[in-house]
């Protein structure tokens, strides 16, 4: 993973905190990390963890003006791999019906390389037959997920919804990137 370009989005929900210990391992391992958040994240956790972690400013404006072709094509351009941790329901139905109305989804929308999401939500969230519809279209169309895994929810409730741990993330994305990056 050496030195690979990676993007992590961030979507809005309580497990967003938990990003920023993916985000160190993956930097730790020798990835590039930039971080885009959703404006709902910025509610959860802040930029300033992310921005020293990576050493790179956290991206969420779709005309972010320090990207002249637009975030979403020069990311996409020049990452390897996409992971959005967490993905809420809100993201997994935007990303499998096309609905691009921010930078986070936009750039999945844009983005050719693999693409690793990471659910996390309320347990009957999860189970709605909604969200299993949706997940089912984004694994027909090739995309990558690590869990969601069974445990304590912050909806103070046992079930599965939980994000998964950062070291099981690390795992997946490593496994897929089995080849080395090309320096740009």
């Amino acid at each position: 993973m050496n030195k690979c370009e990676l993007v992590v989005g961030i979507a809005g929900g309580v497990a967003a905190y938990k990003s920023a210990t993916l985000v160190s391992q993956l930097i730790q391992s020798g990835a590039r990390v930039t971080v885009v958040m959703s404006q709902s994240a910025g509610r959860f956790v802040g930029e300033a963890s992310f921005q020293a972690l990576t050493g790179r400013a956290v991206v969420n404006d779709l005309f972010d003006r320090s990207h002249p072709l637009g975030a979403h094509i020069e990311l996409s351009e020049k990452s390897k791999l996409l992971c959005v941790a967490p993905a809420t329901a809100n993201f997994l139905a935007k990303a499998a019906t096309g609905l691009a109305d921010d930078l986070l989804s936009t750039l999945y929308l844009t983005f050719t390389g693999p693409t690793v999401l990471v659910p996390a939500m309320n347990c009957e969230m999860w189970e709605k037959p909604a969200v299993q519809r949706n997940v089912a279209t984004l694994r027909a169309d090739g995309v990558h997920f690590v869990g969601p895994e069974t445990g304590w929810l912050s909806c103070r409730r046992q079930g599965t919804g939980r994000m998964a741990e950062a070291e099981t993330i690390l795992r997946a994305i490593t496994a897929i990137l089995d080849r080395p990056c090309h320096e740009s």
